[in-house]
């Protein structure tokens, strides 16, 4: 077990790095930040000695090397558009992200994982191909149009929930949360169902074919023919030995969520780090976009290596290997 942390602790390190220098070499092609850090008066002898100021002159290696020592000090640099520091700003963002995708992980937690199993056990053919056509037009409409018409239906319509914003927010130190207000709750939903509506459809087809498979196996039958009741043949042995792959699956997609909530929260205008993302490229701020990039690296590294392990740990076959 523990040689196994320490090769995948390694491999980490050099996805990192390998991350790292791609964000990093590919944004340096994107546009001259002095140009937008300085009015168009600006002389050339200001410009030069601001491209200096910022590093800009020295070779892309040697910016690279001081960029990943700074990082290993929690020293992201200073924005060129905010002139503030950068993880400062990515801290003040983070938990607007962190809380959106956690209320989309547990709707479709709660929607997808029930959906799968009914579908998968269900002898209603009229209702489960209602279901198994709702679930495509839930996998296959793109997330900013789910928006839209949630904020057309919801807000303008309905005037039910706000289009935009966060709500009251609470601060704890860096942290902020808008759960401990009614308009915090109120404004978060719209953005977690138009989140969470892709991941509903994805859990609950892959329960549904999971549990199929595992049902059509002999154990499966033993069980039926020793006369052990519905409910212990579905959840205490179908479900639960369909539950691996679902459990990699549910990993990825949080880091997908993480990753990709930059439509939705450009649709709602939710302050997080997606927005401020967006922001970035149109500013061209470099030192921004790289660090996004690999803190949205780091995240996903991070949470396949606990999928892994918890992999590891539920599967006995891979402690053999």
């Amino acid at each position: 077990m523990v040689s196994y942390i320490i090769k995948r602790l390694l491999q980490m390190i050099g996805l990192m790095l390998a991350v790292a220098f791609i964000s990093f070499s590919m944004f340096q092609y994107l546009g001259d930040p002095v140009n937008n850090m300085l009015p168009e008066s600006a002389t050339q002898q200001e410009r030069t000695d601001l491209r200096i100021k910022l590093g800009l002159s020295d070779p892309m290696l040697t910016q690279f090397a001081r960029f990943v020592v700074r990082i290993c000090h929690g020293d992201f640099g200073i924005s060129y558009y905010n002139q503030v520091d950068v993880f400062h700003l990515i801290m003040e963002r983070l938990p607007a992200t962190l809380e959106l995708v956690l209320v989309a992980v547990v709707i479709s937690l709660l929607v997808g994982f029930p959906l799968g199993v009914w579908s998968a056990i269900s002898k209603n053919r009229l209702l489960l191909g209602l279901v198994q056509f709702l679930s495509l037009i839930g996998v296959s409409l793109p997330s900013f149009l789910i928006g839209i018409l949630l904020i057309i239906v919801f807000s303008v319509y309905l005037g039910i929930f706000p289009s935009s914003g966060r709500g009251v927010t609470t601060h704890f130190g860096l942290w902020s949360t808008g759960l401990l207000s009614v308009s915090g709750w109120k404004s978060i939903v719209l953005p977690a169902l138009s989140l969470s509506l892709f991941m509903i459809t994805l859990i609950m087809r892959l329960v549904r074919s999971e549990m199929l498979e595992v049902m059509r196996t002999d154990y499966i039958k033993f069980a039926k023919a020793r006369g052990l009741h519905k409910a212990s043949i579905y959840y205490r042995h179908a479900l639960r030995n369909a539950l691996l792959p679902v459990v990699t699956i549910v990993g990825l997609q949080i880091g997908g969520l993480i990753a990709f909530a930059i439509v939705t929260e450009t649709v709602f205008q939710w302050p997080g780090m997606g927005l401020l993302f967006i922001q970035a490229i149109n500013n061209v701020d470099i030192p921004v976009i790289s660090a996004y990039l690999i803190f949205i690296a780091l995240i996903f590294i991070v949470i396949n290596t606990l999928v892994d392990l918890l992999y590891y740990l539920i599967d006995p076959r891979m402690k053999k290997s």
